[in-house]
């Protein structure tokens, strides 16, 4: 790793520990606090990596050992290519190893995105492991299916989906030094979180050979994207809301500004989610970690630390 960057870390957090979860998968993490303590995970999303939760992870290191990795096919992480490597079973299955390695078996789970898509299907295959389950604007199966399926605003803020599925939108993604890649994260205004070292940051995990790749593949090997041409996508699955039952007390904070994931991803939701909280932010947006980070940690600390 770039000296530079490391001497960028936040205090506290120490990176370039491994944790092998798979037969030539190893993740890397970054983390703070006492490897001791009760684990609390945090799942960074697309096209993030641990340095998403940055600004969050010494806020809980008094009470828990944080841990925040790669997750596989990002920056430091091991990165398969083949796309079937990319299916939600193999993701969600990293977790389930990197909690009984580090965590005795449990850990309290916050994730966001990509990683909250899969912490969804964690609590729901392997409820034993989560103690409780925090989601940042990451939608559960069965709302998101139903929107791609018939929810019209929906199904237009998620072409990108079916963009980013398609041959070569990673070489895309990296021209003009990523320019296309920050767009996710400025927009048409600007961010002004994404400073000087927080782009030097994300331009290195992006050139890690193999990143962008890996993190498109979490698209082309979802089952989940809107309808494409004469493709109904979601709309091929059928499902059945007692198969996808969370049973774990979740806290679904939800920035409302998100173009990419509507409010309507919210609704029903208290049907599959057994013990559900909901805290909407009308002013955030996707990025909602980063914009308001103070607020996100005082809505997830006394839920987890009650």
């Amino acid at each position: 790793m770039n000296d530079e960057l490391r001497d960028n870390a936040p205090s506290g957090i120490r990176e370039g520990a491994f944790c092998e979860v798979a037969p030539e998968v190893k993740l890397h993490y970054a983390q703070c606090g006492d490897p001791n303590a009760p684990l609390l995970l945090f799942v960074h999303g697309f096209p993030e990596f641990w340095f998403a939760w940055a600004g969050v992870m010494p806020a809980f290191a008094e009470r828990w050992h944080v841990v925040a990795p790669d997750m596989r096919g990002y920056n430091l992480s091991s990165k398969p290519q083949s796309t079937q490597a990319y299916k939600p079973t193999a993701l969600i299955a990293d977790l389930v190893a990197l909690i009984r390695q580090l965590g005795n078996g449990r850990a309290t789970v916050v994730a966001h995105d990509w990683g909250g898509a899969l912490a969804w299907g964690l609590a729901i295959a392997h409820p034993e492991l989560v103690e409780r389950l925090v989601i940042l604007n990451a939608p559960h199966t069965i709302p998101f299916v139903r929107a791609l399926s018939g929810d019209p605003e929906q199904q237009q803020a998620s072409q990108y989906m079916n963009w980013l599925r398609r041959p070569g939108s990673e070489e895309k993604l990296a021209q003009n030094e990523f320019a296309l890649l920050e767009r996710f994260f400025v927009g048409d205004s600007g961010a002004p979180w994404f400073d000087g070292a927080t782009r030097a940051r994300y331009h290195a995990a992006w050139s890690q050979p193999g990143a962008l790749s890996g993190g498109v593949n979490y698209y082309r090997a979802s089952p989940l994207y809107p309808p494409a041409g004469e493709d109904p996508g979601a709309a091929k699955l059928t499902l059945h809301e007692q198969d996808y039952l969370v049973r774990v007390p979740t806290l679904v904070i939800w920035g409302e500004a998100d173009p990419a994931l509507r409010p309507v991803l919210l609704e029903g939701l208290e049907r599959v989610v057994e013990n559900l909280r909901i805290e909407r932010m009308p002013q955030a947006s996707h990025w909602l970690i980063h914009e308001y980070p103070a607020a996100v940690i005082e809505l997830i600390r006394p839920f987890i630390e009650s």
